[in-house]
């Protein structure tokens, strides 16, 4: 049976349509963040991996590390957050991967709603755990010498294109996360994906201390202009081409990678 609200009168199809997929979205989203919430592991994730790994790199590789004019903590903050981002939104995989195994699609499946209220649901709750997790991050990087010379223009950039950068990645983790057969393949192939292009970045150290070919795949690939763009919003590092190309790819990415899961869950759901 179809949705039909009781304005159908006078709302025209498109904004009906506009208005369920909403609705719907709004409540998988609530079921997600309800999960992050009840579910120790995901609260734990949230606050204690950024805080480790900041609190790791600051003070047993910062002295050993050469990062020009600025301390080790304010390089380093930039690359934290980036790689939090990315494995924050990787959840989506494994929550999507979980909703599958379990039946939970098939259900919902049955139901009167939007077919794409779930990833939308998944990827809102993702976005919402980042929001924490960066909190968390900056608190802490402030508490242990971080200092920031950016300015409430560079602060909304350094917000904006972290939400833009969840979603590409969060939507990515979406297509994966259709594909894995496991739980199990769920938790560990985002972590194959983003541990290496994590560290094959500018996030811990200067790219030009690494050998040519690492080197080349580092100061070319797109973590890295994400990190170099929120590193010079936030303590004004030079950051040449990266802006526009950390915005370029995060929203080719949400263009492409969005309607692609829609379209393979909406698939997969009539085989």
């Amino acid at each position: 049976m179809d949705k039909i609200p009781s304005q159908a009168s006078v709302t025209s199809p498109g904004q009906s349509s506009l208005f369920w997929l909403l609705s719907d979205s709004w409540i998988m989203a609530k079921r997600s963040i309800m999960h992050i919430i009840r579910s120790l592991d995901q609260l734990l994730s949230v606050a204690l991996f950024p805080i480790m790994f900041l609190i790791l790199n600051r003070y047993v590789f910062g002295g050993a590390i050469d990062t020009g004019n600025i301390s080790y903590v304010n390089f380093l903050v930039a690359g934290i957050l980036v790689q939090m981002l990315a494995f924050g939104a990787n959840y989506t995989t494994i929550n999507l991967a979980v909703d599958l195994q379990k039946g939970i699609v098939d259900r919902l499946r049955s139901l009167p709603m939007a077919s794409s209220a779930l990833l939308v649901g998944h990827v809102a709750s993702d976005l919402l755990r980042n929001i924490m997790s960066a909190i968390i991050v900056f608190a802490v990087s402030f508490l242990i010498g971080f200092r920031s010379t950016a300015t409430v223009t560079d602060w909304l950039l350094v917000i904006l294109l972290s939400l833009l950068f969840t979603l590409a990645i969060s939507w990515l983790s979406a297509i994966l996360g259709l594909f894995v057969k496991s739980l199990e393949a769920a938790q560990w192939v985002g972590f194959v994906v983003i541990f290496p292009l994590t560290f094959a970045s500018s996030a811990f150290v200067p790219t030009d201390t690494m050998p040519g070919a690492l080197r080349f795949f580092a100061e070319n690939q797109p973590l890295t202009h994400v990190i170099n763009a929120m590193r010079s919003w936030l303590v004004g590092t030079p950051s040449g081409n990266s802006a526009w190309l950390a915005f370029a790819w995060c929203i080719a990415t949400i263009v492409i990678a969005a309607p692609l899961a829609t379209w393979i869950f909406k698939r997969k759901g009539t085989k």
